[in-house]
C-alpha cells in the first residue's frame, strides 16, 4: 500500500513538472512572437491567445484584434466568423472583452451623468465639437429620466497634440468637469485648464477597439452602437437586449 502511494505520489509530481514545463515553454515562445512581431509591424501587442480557428493565434494590440499563424509567418487583419450553427462573429466578441475591459478600467475617469432610478449603463466617447454628440447631451435630461446613466470617455477627432485635444484636456480639468462639458457642447469657450488626466489613454483606447467617430456609444454588453441615437431608441435597444 505504501509502495503504491509513493508511485501515485511520483507521477503526480512528474505530471505537474512536465506541465510547468511546457506552460514556461509556451510563455516563453509567446514571448519571442510578441517581440517579432512588435518589432515587424510597430504594434503594441499586450496579449497573445488561441484563436477559435485551428492554426491560428488571436493578437490583442493597441490597434486591436488581429491574428498570425502558428509558424508566424502569416499576419491576418480579418473577421473570423463561427458558422457552426448560428453565425457567430468570434472577432466582435473578442472586442466586446477588450470593450468591456476599458470602459472598467477607465470608469474613474470619465465623466458620468447619473440616472436617479438607473437601469443602464452606457459609456460614450464624445468630442465636444461634434455636431451628433451635442444633440445627443441635448437629449441628457431624457436619457436620464429613462434610467440611462451616461459615461463620457474623451475622444478629441482632430487626434492628440491638436486644438481639441487640448480643449478637451481643459474640460477634463475643470473645476466642475460636467457643467464644461455641457458648455462646451453649447459652442461656449472653456477656460485653459491643465492636470493629470486620461484624455490621451481614452483616445488610445478607442483605437484600440476601432473608434473611428463620435458618438461611440459602448453598451453594457461590450456590443457598440456607431453614432447618434435619440434616447427613446437608445432605451429601447437596451431594453431589447437586456
Amino acid at each position: 500500500m505504501k509502495l503504491n502511494r509513493l508511485f501515485t505520489l511520483i507521477c503526480a509530481v512528474a505530471v505537474a513538472s512536465v506541465a510547468n514545463m511546457a506552460s514556461a515553454f509556451a510563455q516563453s515562445k509567446d514571448d519571442a512572437l510578441i517581440t517579432s512581431l512588435s518589432d515587424k509591424l510597430n504594434l503594441k501587442i499586450e496579449t497573445i491567445a488561441d484563436s477559435p480557428v485551428p492554426g491560428l493565434r488571436q493578437i490583442y494590440t493597441d490597434r486591436g484584434v488581429f491574428y498570425v499563424s502558428d509558424n508566424a509567418e502569416f499576419f491576418l487583419q480579418a473577421r473570423v466568423y463561427n458558422i457552426k450553427g448560428p453565425i457567430i462573429d468570434e472577432t466582435d466578441l473578442a472586442l466586446k472583452e477588450l470593450r468591456l475591459a476599458g470602459v472598467k478600467r477607465f470608469a474613474d475617469s470619465a465623466i458620468e451623468f447619473k440616472a436617479e432610478n438607473e437601469k443602464y449603463v452606457v459609456n460614450v466617447f464624445t468630442d465636444a465639437t461634434c455636431g451628433y454628440c451635442r444633440k445627443l447631451h441635448n437629449e441628457m435630461d431624457q436619457l436620464n429620466d429613462l434610467g440611462i446613466t451616461v459615461r463620457y470617455l474623451a475622444w478629441p477627432r482632430a487626434g492628440i497634440n491638436s486644438q481639441v485635444y487640448r480643449d478637451t484636456v481643459s474640460i477634463w480639468c475643470s473645476e466642475d468637469p460636467h457643467q464644461a462639458l455641457t458648455d462646451a457642447k453649447a459652442g461656449k469657450q472653456i477656460a485653459d485648464a491643465n492636470c493629470e488626466n486620461n484624455v490621451a489613454e481614452h483616445f488610445k483606447f478607442g483605437q484600440q477597439i476601432g473608434v473611428s467617430g463620435t458618438p461611440n456609444i459602448i453598451m453594457p454588453d461590450g456590443s457598440v452602437v456607431p453614432g447618434y441615437q435619440p434616447a427613446q431608441a437608445l432605451a429601447d435597444v437596451l431594453e431589447s437586449a437586456s
